[in-house]
């Protein structure tokens, strides 16, 4: 356990927590994501307008030295949201890679995706998603190796390498744009808007909530 009875902040006045040589943060900070959300749904279209500026989100950053990450140079990370309903935890979003359920899995199939478990996506979604971009532009063989480089769901991370999307994410990563052109086969190659500009240089490195 890296910390316990850690305060949460609902506002601006939230201060990072030191726990060995770990850092945690729990608190509101501004929204990091960047994209030109009505375009991408309009044909891509792009309006100029991102969709998250001025945003904020509850956040949870943790840092951790590389060495702690255990022997192997590569690990595998996702996560989950759960909320209490009947005073039972119950999962209601996962992921590791970015806007993989939103753009991928049709309304009716989204809740489930949600809910279930990196260990069963090949076998659940590798067939749907390969036919799905076969639809966005893929020859078949093309759509099921394009697939596989999303499923399972889990963000790869190799610590000897510097942390860019796909290894790993960084804030100003334009994962949206990367997101497009998986989608189309690389036809849609821009998203339209720049990274957010209030960033930190320091822990927790997402600029300070709007309001």
């Amino acid at each position: 356990m890296l910390a316990s009875a850690l305060p949460v902040g609902f506002d601006a006045s939230a201060q990072p927590v030191q726990a060995g040589r770990c850092r945690l943060f729990i608190g509101v900070r501004s929204e990091p994501f960047f994209a030109d959300a009505e375009g991408a749904l309009h044909g891509f279209e792009w309006t100029g307008q991102d969709a998250f500026a001025g945003k904020d989100v509850q956040c949870i950053a943790l840092e951790v030295p590389d060495d702690m990450l255990g022997p192997e140079p590569v690990i595998h990370l996702w996560a989950t949201v759960s909320v209490r309903r009947d005073g039972v935890l119950v999962q209601v979003d996962r992921g590791g890679h970015p806007t993989i359920n939103p753009f991928i899995n049709p309304e009716y199939a989204k809740d489930a995706y949600n809910a279930g478990n990196p260990a069963d996506d090949v076998a659940t979604y590798l067939t749907q998603w390969s036919k799905i971009l076969q639809g966005n532009g893929y020859p078949p063989a093309e759509a099921s190796a394009a697939a596989a480089t999303v499923l399972p769901d889990v963000l790869r991370y190799d610590h000897g390498r510097p942390a860019a999307y796909p290894n790993g994410r960084g804030l100003t990563d334009d994962v949206f744009s990367a997101r497009m052109a998986f989608l189309t086969n690389g036809k849609v190659t821009s998203g339209g808007v720049p990274p957010h500009d209030d960033l930190l240089p320091e822990f927790p490195y997402l600029g300070p909530p709007h309001r």
